[in-house]
């Protein structure tokens, strides 16, 4: 791929699940998660998410499944859900051989640009597993608060992997948008 290319951005179509299902999986699952820096390797086991979850996403009202290409290739991807007054970020993943070259910046921004400029909402709600110093201090400098709110990990639905230790919650991140 070429790293100088601007990233085009499409909304997911159902056909694209399973590449959205690789992608998610090498960026925090398994030794491929390893080649990037947000890999959940070390915290949960098994599977991130599954083709029905991704399907969801791109096929429910007030939903969007964002796919991010360069050169032909799928890159990174995001979740957008309207929920009234804010939008929910979620499903985030950029290809480990290509993070920390700034193309995450470049994808959370053109995914706030359409939370405003589609939806109108006023802020950003994504939910981050509280462990994930490194993961939040990003967030931040992006301008997202931490809020202190956990909610529990659901422990017990392998939907969301199997955990290795049993401190995971997560915390939910919030960003004044517009």
């Amino acid at each position: 791929m070429d790293t100088t290319a601007r990233p085009t951005f499409r909304t997911a179509a159902p056909e694209d699940a399973p590449a959205l299902v690789a992608l998610i999986e090498s960026a925090y699952r398994g030794e491929s998660s390893r080649a990037g820096w947000t890999t959940e390797a070390d915290l949960l086991e098994g599977r991130r998410t599954d083709p029905e979850g991704v399907l969801a996403v791109i096929t429910q009202p007030d939903s969007r499944m964002v796919a991010v290409e360069s050169d032909g290739e799928l890159v990174a991807c995001c979740q957008l859900e309207h929920r009234g007054e804010h939008a929910y970020f979620g499903m985030f993943a950029v290809r480990p051989t290509l993070q920390g070259a700034g193309l995450g910046k470049v994808v959370i921004a053109e995914a706030e640009r359409f939370a405003v400029e589609e939806w109108g909402v006023a802020e950003m709600h994504m939910t981050v597993i509280s462990l994930r110093a490194d993961l939040i201090a990003w967030y931040v400098r992006r301008g997202y608060a931490r809020t202190g709110r956990m909610s529990p990990f659901p422990y017990g639905d392998e939907r969301f992997g199997r955990a290795t230790r049993d401190d995971l919650e997560f915390e939910l991140l919030t960003k004044k948008l517009g």
